[in-house]
């Protein structure tokens, strides 16, 4: 790089740095306003906030002392927490010079697009309004989904999804939307559940027998209602034996550990009795020749 060539890059330089100097200094009182107008949104986005914090805790304390339903409580939270934020995120939009009348438009034009792109949220939003409405279920219910068949006990019912937790402690979030549109098993909704278990046994064993044992085994289970009716039977002829029903009633909050005990104390005693649980096996007979 020869002499004038650096001399053109210097010259430039400064050019630039002038140009830049006298665009800040000519503008400098709208880059001052522009920082304070920054400031002050922030400060008012923090106290809007506070302000949707206590707004959010009265309604909660409102909620309690009128013992509201779980699920309203939550679903109510929701809107109020969505709805202030919206217009907390507008009035600060507003105050930098922004037109009201103008972002109305550009949401009235945008409207239809926005619904078309929006129509899963648009549809778990009514799903929850109608979990509200119709309380198919409320927070501690148990359910089962019918169609990917997830199930748990309700812990929270939200804007657009209800969560679950399941037996092992994990948590199943499903779109209000899927819970509305498709059917759905609510266990809790009585007190008592149907223990309905399918048993295999070989067709060589006693089969008089093991009904007697699982008879007795119903009433000497603690926690099985014997005041309810209570069946064995022979539910089917099966391909690898014969399949015995059992059916009988526990408490709901009971259920799991009587029907864990019982299938355990079924095997038990089925091998001390000589009765075979079988497995699925493929048995070949060859016809010899003469």
């Amino acid at each position: 790089m020869d002499t004038n060539d650096i001399a053109e890059t210097t010259e430039e330089t400064v050019e630039n740095v002038n140009m830049f100097l006298q665009y800040a200094q000519d503008h400098l009182p709208d880059l001052i306003g522009f920082g304070i107008k920054i400031i002050i949104a922030v400060l008012f986005f923090l106290l809007g906030k506070l302000i949707i914090r206590m707004v959010r805790g009265i309604a909660s304390k409102a909620f309690e002392k009128s013992n509201a339903d779980q699920g309203v409580r939550q679903f109510t939270d929701s809107i109020i927490k969505f709805g202030s934020y919206t217009v907390l995120i507008i009035l600060i939009i507003t105050s930098f010079g922004v037109n009201l009348s103008s972002i109305t438009t550009i949401l009235a034009a945008a409207g239809v697009a926005v619904s078309l792109a929006l129509q899963g949220v648009i549809s778990n939003f009514a799903g929850g309004v109608l979990i509200l409405t119709l309380r198919p279920f409320v927070v501690g219910d148990y359910i089962i989904e019918d169609n990917n068949k997830n199930e748990g006990t309700v812990k929270e019912i939200q804007l657009f999804h209800t969560k679950l937790t399941t037996v092992d402690n994990k948590t199943i979030v499903i779109p209000n939307g899927m819970l509305t549109n498709n059917s759905l098993t609510n266990v809790t909704a009585k007190d008592e559940r149907q223990l309905d278990l399918r048993i295999d046994i070989a067709y060589e064993s006693d089969l008089k027998l093991a009904k007697e044992l699982l008879e007795k085994l119903l009433k000497d289970t603690p926690g099985v209602m014997n005041d309810h009716e209570m069946n064995v039977f022979v539910d089917s002829l099966g391909l690898n034996g014969v399949v015995l029903g059992i059916r009988a009633w526990t408490s709901m909050d009971e259920y799991w550990k009587i029907r864990w005990k019982l299938l355990e104390d079924i095997k038990l005693t089925f091998d001390e009795n000589g009765i075979d649980i079988p497995y699925s096996q493929l048995t070949i007979h060859e016809s010899g020749k003469e």
